[in-house]
C-alpha cells in the first residue's frame, strides 16, 4: 500500500512538473510570437508624439492606442527585460508599417523613428544660447543656427529688425529633426507675433517709439528684473530716463558683448566703448541683449507709471526703488554691503 501511494504520488508530481513546463513553454511561444514573429502592426505609416514627461508605462498605452503595438503586456516586459524603460525620449516618432514589436522598441530607444524633439527654450536665453541649446537636442548644428540668427530679420510696421535676437520666443517647441535654421526661424518667430499685444503697432506709435524698440526694451527688463510684479515698475525706471535723456545704465547691456558669462561688473568694463554700453551711451543698445518672455514684453508695452529713476537688488528677487540720487545711494549703501 506504502509503495502504491508513492508511485501514484510520483505520477501526480510528474504530471504537475510536466504541465507546468509546457504551461511555461506555451508561453514562451507566446511571448515569441508577439514580439518577434507579429507583424500586422502598424497596418499603415503612424505618427504618434509623446509628450514630454511621459512614463513608459504612458507611452506603450499610447502606442497601443494609436495600433503601433498589439500587445501591450509583451512589448512592457520586453522593455524591463532589455532595461529600456528609461532609454526612450519624448518627440515625434514616424513608424513604417508591419514590424514587430522587437523593431518598434529598439526605433524607440535609439531614435530611429524620431522625426521631431522637444527643445525648451528659457526665458532671456541669447540666440546664441538658443543655437546652442538646438545643437544639444540634436536637430542641427549651433554655428550654423548662430549665423542665421545674426543675418536674418523680420519687419513690423515697414522697421527691419537688425537680426533675429530678441524675436525667438522662449517657450518649448516640437522641432523637426534637421530642421533648417529657417524652419527654426518660423516657428519661434511665428510665436512671438502671436504674443505681441494686439495693439502693439498703437502702443509703439503712441510712445514714438518703434516695435523693435520696445522689444529691445523688455529684453532689458527680462535680463534685469527677477520678479513678476516689478516688470513693470521697471520698465517704467527706463522709459522715465530715455525721455529725460539719461543713460540707463544697466549692467546687462555690457555683459552682453562679453564672450562668457561674467558674475560681476568691473569698473574697467563700464569703460568699454561699446554701443552696449548704457552707461557711456544714452538711449536703448542697438538690438535686443535677450529673447524676453511675456511678462517682459507686457511689461515694455504697459510701463507702471511713477517718479522713479533708479533701482538697486535688494535680495530674494526684488529691487528697492528710488525717485532721486540720494536716495539711490541711501538704498546701495543699505544692500549692498
Amino acid at each position: 500500500m506504502i509503495a502504491r501511494a508513492r508511485r501514484t504520488l510520483f505520477v501526480i508530481c510528474l504530471a504537475s512538473i510536466v504541465g507546468a513546463g509546457l504551461i511555461v513553454a506555451a508561453a514562451g511561444l507566446w511571448f515569441r510570437y508577439d514580439i518577434y514573429g507579429d507583424r500586422a502592426l502598424p497596418a499603415q505609416t503612424t505618427h504618434v508624439i509623446v509628450p514630454r514627461g511621459s512614463t513608459f508605462a504612458e507611452i506603450a498605452s499610447q502606442l497601443k492606442s494609436q495600433g503601433v503595438i498589439g500587445h501591450l503586456l509583451a512589448f512592457r516586459i520586453l522593455a524591463r527585460l532589455r532595461s529600456a524603460e528609461a532609454d526612450v525620449r519624448a518627440g515625434e516618432y514616424r513608424f513604417e508599417p508591419h514590424q514587430n514589436e522587437s523593431e518598434i522598441l529598439q526605433q524607440l530607444r535609439t531614435g530611429g523613428a524620431q522625426i521631431a524633439v522637444w527643445v525648451s527654450i528659457p526665458e532671456g536665453f541669447t540666440a546664441k544660447q538658443i543655437a546652442q541649446r538646438l545643437q544639444e537636442a540634436g536637430v542641427g548644428d549651433a554655428s550654423t543656427f548662430a549665423d542665421a540668427f545674426r543675418h536674418d530679420s523680420i519687419a513690423f510696421g515697414g522697421v527691419q529688425t537688425k537680426s533675429l535676437e530678441g524675436y525667438l520666443f522662449p517657450s518649448t517647441y516640437l522641432v523637426p529633426t534637421g530642421a533648417s535654421p529657417q524652419a527654426v526661424e518660423t516657428l519661434l518667430t511665428g510665436q512671438f507675433h502671436k504674443e505681441l499685444p494686439k495693439d502693439a503697432v498703437a502702443i509703439a506709435r503712441s510712445r514714438h517709439m518703434t516695435i523693435p524698440q520696445i522689444v529691445t526694451l523688455a529684453s532689458l527688463i527680462e535680463r534685469e528684473a527677477k520678479a513678476d510684479d516689478e516688470r513693470a515698475l521697471m520698465a517704467g525706471v527706463y522709459y522715465n530716463r530715455l525721455r529725460l535723456g539719461m543713460p540707463l545704465e544697466v549692467d546687462a547691456t555690457i555683459e552682453y558683448t562679453f564672450p562668457e558669462h561674467k558674475t560681476e561688473i568691473t569698473y574697467a568694463d563700464l569703460a568699454v566703448d561699446s554701443p552696449y554700453n548704457t552707461y557711456k551711451h544714452a538711449g536703448l543698445p542697438p538690438t535686443p541683449i535677450a529673447n524676453p518672455g511675456r511678462p517682459s514684453l507686457w511689461a515694455a508695452f504697459h510701463p507702471q507709471p511713477s517718479q522713479f529713476l533708479y533701482y538697486v537688488y535688494k535680495g530674494n528677487g526684488h529691487h528697492a526703488f528710488a525717485r532721486t540720487l540720494a536716495e539711490h545711494n541711501a538704498n546701495k549703501a543699505r544692500y549692498l554691503k
